[in-house]
């Protein structure tokens, strides 16, 4: 996508009144330029967030968002890039229309010497109302920031490693203890 404003954006909420704000952040052992690469690809992020199915360009600063919600419900969105500074920050809201209102942040800053760099993660949005808020609401319970601490931590593996860590296809033991005659519980 290519660069929109050069200056950082306020912090000032997007929604005060009706929204969910999150800020996260995680440090990673990776130099600055790859994880800004990263994020300024948004076609990369399903890749280390289980609910986005797909980010499709559909512009120089927008990107149409595909995610999966409980109950096999999908939502797309539209979304701007409003700020862009190499290395610094990429924030981003959604367009007008979207069933999801939501708007977030992604800044990277150096760590102390020698412990990577840091990212700062500012998601926030407004439920919407009907079979869609409904399923957004179970998918995120509670607990958002716990989703939003996942997915960045999802990140840092597949930024240090390659790759993100899951049990997905592996036994668990069980049946090879009760094959042995063994019950754990």
């Amino acid at each position: 996508m290519a660069q929109a404003q050069t200056q950082a954006p306020q912090e000032a909420s997007k929604y005060p009144d009706k929204g969910i704000k999150v800020v996260k952040s995680v440090t990673i052992n990776r130099p600055i330029e790859e994880l800004y690469a990263f994020w300024h690809d948004p076609t990369n992020y399903p890749t280390v967030m289980d609910y986005v199915e797909s980010v499709q360009i559909t512009g120089d600063k927008t990107a149409h968002w595909t995610i999966k919600l409980p109950g096999d419900i999908k939502s797309e969105f539209d979304v701007e890039v409003y700020t862009d500074v190499p290395n610094e920050v990429i924030s981003w809201r959604s367009l007008e229309g979207s069933e999801i209102q939501n708007a977030g942040s992604v800044r990277f800053q150096p760590a102390p010497p020698e412990r990577g760099n840091e990212v700062q993660l500012t998601v926030e949005f407004v439920p919407p109302a009907g079979k869609i808020g409904q399923a957004l609401a179970k998918l995120l319970g509670d607990v958002p920031a716990q989703y939003i601490a996942k997915y960045l931590y999802q990140f840092k593996q597949k930024m240090e490693a390659g790759e993100v860590a899951t049990t997905e296809g592996q036994s668990s033991g069980r049946k090879e203890a009760e094959k042995d005659g063994e019950v754990s519980k």
